[in-house]
């Protein structure tokens, strides 16, 4: 197999797993070599081009601080320029299951590193779908963020303005934590004080209207998969898929190429003798001599698509499409290298362009070769992407989801309407709030019902002495926004205050002034719930 460019002794790797401590203990990190790791050189897959970092890369020292543990340097298409994985002096890197097969790129031997067991996570790159073709293709979960909130410090550039870090996994669950310990370590970009953090109830995904590329078999996988989603309760419509494949034929035929040579054409000038693949350096040098206003025509257009997309996306929760159009054989790449390569970005190009988030998950098979999904959202909704990720997997959602590592969250607890479950809780869904669990307050509190259509419970505290009940609530994560403007809306007599739980702590929970306080109470239930089971609220 050629999925490593360096591999570290496997007495020092595993030296390292038993000493290491943190929330990822134990867990093998592989990381793409355009991205730095002291001690490692860094080759980018060209030789001549290697360097020795002196430090990690800002994603890979976050992750090593958590107690991950580097296993080695990985094989991709060479300055990350390709989605097949083929394009490298190291050797192609076939798929992992079907040797005959392309692995997908250029994230190549991460995503295989991950697929053969070889590692639990690998950081990718993903520029044009560098992450999420190869996870597709290889039946695992790939996590590509909102653009700029990983930094790329200390990763080789390829296309600067639209390059990110990735995570690659086999499960979401897992992914989700390292891509929460990466946004914790390694943020950039700030997040919005009015941020969704869950996917609502009853999720709008649209589909395209065409799906171009497939053939039969895979297009019968996609509506599979599609059925999958409605079934879990999506309601599914379509958009126009031509500005998403408009723009993204920008990306490589357009004036955006250009930012290739910036990153390391003057190195390829300068080294003719060097090994570089023939099909990358003629997209890269070809890219030196495009006038700067082409550049600038060319964004300007994608920013007029852009309008056009988003404007089709209004109401639509997310946007899933087929991670790849089809898995070829490493012999049809070399057959037609740029057109075989061109097709297998038909659905990941425009992401980065657009300033969207995805999640790439598994969703069966398409004859024999594996097939996935991805999931498409706003900016900043990186949350509802693996919401509804996890929906189309048959995966449960992750409670601490990894944007609640990074987006400002303040926490309200409630006990009654507003329960999970409960007849008010859109006005929480609503507003992108996330459920977070079931807490319990300190004996101090008691409960009566209030004469409100639907009816409310009163929560208020007991005065020192007298004896209080300890009450069952749900604890939900709001943006700050959101907060904000449900407490704008809450009638009177409910109130928002602090609220001693049974571990010590204060939290922001449901209140009521205690003059209004004079239904019956219903302290010794427990929770609301159990007081309307046993027929305590009229």
């Amino acid at each position: 197999m050629t999925v490593w460019i360096t591999r570290r002794p496997d007495s020092e790797v595993a030296a390292e797993l038993n000493a290491s401590r943190g929330p990822l203990a134990g867990v093998r990190l592989a990381v793409k070599d355009n991205v730095d790791v002291a001690g490692l050189p860094t080759t980018a897959a060209c030789p001549e081009f290697a360097y020795p970092p002196d430090r990690d890369a800002a994603a890979v020292a976050a992750l090593r601080a958590a107690g991950a543990v580097v296993v080695g340097k990985t094989n991709l298409d060479q300055f990350a320029t390709g989605l097949v994985g083929t394009r490298s002096p190291y050797g192609a890197v076939p798929d992992s299951r079907r040797p005959e097969f392309i692995s997908g790129g250029s994230s190549s031997g991460s995503a295989v590193a991950v697929a053969t067991g070889e590692a639990d996570i690998a950081i990718g790159t993903d520029t044009a779908g560098s992450g999420r073709v190869p996870a597709g293709l290889q039946g695992i979960v790939g996590i590509k963020p909102t653009l700029g909130v990983i930094s790329t410090e200390g990763v080789v550039p390829a296309c600067e303005s639209y390059d990110c870090v990735t995570i690659l996994a086999q499960t979401l669950n897992l992914a989700n934590r390292a891509m929460g310990v990466m946004a914790a370590g390694a943020g950039a970009r700030g997040w919005p004080a009015d941020v969704r953090l869950a996917a609502p109830p009853g999720p709008v995904v649209a589909v395209p209207d065409d799906l171009p590329e497939l053939d039969s078999q895979w297009r019968a996988a996609f509506n599979t998969a599609v059925g999958r989603l409605a079934e879990a309760g999506v309601r599914i419509v379509t958009v126009d898929i031509a500005p998403f494949l408009a723009a993204a034929k920008l990306l490589y035929e357009g004036g955006l190429v250009s930012e290739r040579y910036a990153a390391v054409g003057e190195f390829i000038d300068a080294h003719p003798d060097a090994a570089i693949d023939p099909t990358v350096r003629r997209i890269i040098t070809a890219a030196r001599d495009i006038p700067a206003h082409r550049l600038v025509r060319d964004r300007r257009e994608v920013d007029r698509l852009r309008i056009v997309a988003m404007t089709a996306l209004d109401g639509v929760d997310a946007f899933v499409v087929p991670t790849a159009p089809t898995h070829p054989r490493i012999d049809e790449v070399a057959a037609d290298p740029v057109g075989v390569n061109s097709r297998m970005g038909t659905y990941t190009n425009f992401c980065n362009l657009f300033d969207l988030c995805a999640v790439a998950v598994p969703a069966g098979t398409a004859g024999q070769a594996q097939f996935g999904i991805t999931v498409l959202a706003r900016a900043f909704e990186d949350a509802v992407a693996v919401d509804i990720a996890a929906l189309a997997s048959g995966d449960e959602a992750p409670v601490d989801v990894w944007p609640l590592a990074v987006a400002d969250s303040v926490e309200l607890v409630v006990f009654g309407a507003h329960l999970r479950g409960g007849p008010l809780v859109h006005q929480l869904t609503d507003q992108g709030a996330r459920w977070a669990g079931e807490v319990t307050t300190a004996p101090r509190y008691r409960m009566t019902v209030l004469p409100t259509v639907p009816a409310k419970p009163a929560i208020t505290r007991v005065a020192d002495g007298e004896p209080g009940t300890a009450l069952s609530g749900h604890r939900w994560l709001l943006s700050p926004a959101a907060l904000g403007r449900f407490l704008a809306a809450l009638p009177a007599p409910m109130q928002l205050g602090k609220v001693e739980f049974d571990d010590g702590t204060w939290r922001t929970a449901f209140g009521c002034d205690a003059s209004a306080a004079t239904g019956a109470d219903i302290s010794a239930y427990g929770s609301w719930p159990a007081a309307i089971a046993a027929g305590a609220v009229g």
